[in-house]
């Protein structure tokens, strides 16, 4: 799992994200969340993804359209 750190300067809430092919892994202080393509849409993980790989916005995205997860842990 990759570290996620904002480069907004303003503090995040996710922790670290873990991509895959047709997933995104965000965690969280409080647990890991997995959202695949089956849960939530391509569009939603594509765009999880590319918030991740930028260390922007990635929380606030979560917040703004509430992707419904696969799993939680």
């Amino acid at each position: 799992m990759e570290h996620y750190r904002s480069t907004s300067g303003k503090p995040s809430g996710a922790v670290g994200y873990e991509l895959g092919d047709d997933f995104i892994i965000v965690a969280f202080p409080g647990g890991c969340y997995k959202y695949t393509h089956g849960s939530c849409g391509q569009r939603h993980v594509q765009a999880m993804q590319r918030h991740a790989l930028a260390s922007r916005g990635l929380s606030t995205y979560i917040a703004k359209n509430d992707p419904r997860y696969a799993s939680k842990w």
